[in-house]
């Protein structure tokens, strides 16, 4: 919720300030008070906010259709259908402002300049949005700040999750069909992602890379709130993967957390980077996860960092030596207690 009110709070501010300016550039000095100031001001809010609602109706019900087509089909279905919500919008709100029908000259003298201004500053900010769903809001903030322009080390969160039996997948399936099964498996684990805070750093192969900050040394628990959510929603969306590709999907997933090195890397395709002893036992851990046959593991700097937790169900697996590494770690095997359990603990 907070992070789907940030950018409404952000566009309103702008809305009022277009609102204004459009005031200040288009309309006789005779016109220039307070009161049609401040009506301008809220018509630009309620535009843009009109707008970034379409948007969002259009991401939530029509992306799919939408996403699957070439990007600039995509963006001409957008405009043309937040150009036509934002005339409705304007004519409106000419009504309830202003306190009067639509009159000819309007039409004729503001309302093209509306929907010109709103069509204008619609291409950059879809651009941008496009720009973010490509790379994710932090990598492209980061980027442009220069925050990791030179190695910087930060303590985060690392989940290493993978599909379950690709290879043998690919098989029976074919590469294309399997292909088909990522994407949407990937599209729909977004959503618990994001709404635990997590942050998509790649997509290697059927495998998914996410991170957190760990603020103050305490990690948030959500990191494994995060992995429970995508296994309920795949539980939810069952039937609709045996329709479409007659196998539910499954995962394996490896947590950890510890120090990283962050960088740019590249010049013709800047990418940012993670390196690192905490990444590689990331990796080994969620390979681990199928020579114990256990759908996630946690390792124990991770574990005693985050708050106990009376609905889980933590098995002990020893101090292991994880392939390609010396030391040993403590692994944990990690799953929900049982409803009916946790009710009887808890009474």
């Amino acid at each position: 919720m907070r992070r789907a009110m940030r950018p409404a709070i952000v566009l309103a501010v702008f809305g009022l300030l277009v609102g204004g300016l459009f005031r200040y550039v288009f309309d006789e000095s005779s016109a220039a008070s307070v009161a049609n100031y401040l009506r301008s001001a809220l018509e630009g809010a309620a535009l843009t906010l009109t707008a970034w609602g379409t948007h969002l109706n259009l991401t939530a019900f029509g992306g799919g259709w939408l996403r699957k087509r070439p990007l600039i089909v995509e963006l001409i279905a957008r405009s043309v259908i937040m150009a036509t919500v934002v005339a409705i919008a304007a004519m409106a709100l000419e009504v309830v402002l202003y306190g009067h029908g639509i009159e000819a000259k309007w039409i004729g003298e503001s309302f093209p300049k509306i929907i010109g201004t709103s069509l204008l500053l619609s291409i950059p900010i879809t651009a941008l949005y496009e720009l973010i769903r490509m790379i994710g809001g932090r990598t492209l903030l980061n980027v442009v700040l220069g925050r990791y322009r030179r190695p910087v080390r930060e303590q985060r969160v690392l989940l290493f999750l993978d599909l379950v039996g690709s290879t043998t997948l690919a098989e029976t399936m074919g590469e294309l069909r399997v292909q088909e099964l990522l994407t949407r498996f990937f599209f729909d684990i977004d959503e618990a992602i994001v709404s635990h805070d997590g942050e998509v750093h790649a997509y290697v192969g059927d495998e998914v890379i996410v991170t957190w900050p760990v603020h103050a040394g305490q990690p948030s628990p959500r990191c494994l709130d995060c992995v429970f959510a995508i296994e309920d929603l795949l539980t939810q969306r069952a039937d609709r993967y045996r329709r479409e590709f007659g196998v539910v999907p499954a995962f394996r997933a490896g947590l950890h957390a510890g120090p990283v090195v962050i960088s740019e890397c590249g010049d013709s395709r800047r990418q940012i980077a993670y390196f690192g002893d905490t990444v590689n036992v990331t990796a080994r851990l969620q390979q681990h996860c199928k020579e114990v046959g256990r759908a996630l593991l946690v390792s124990g700097e991770l574990l005693r960092l985050l708050p106990p937790a009376d609905d889980l169900v933590i098995d002990a697996l020893g101090a292991t030596q994880l392939r390609g590494r010396a030391a040993p770690i403590d692994i944990f095997a990690i799953a929900r207690r049982p409803a009916a359990a946790v009710q009887a603990q808890s009474s």
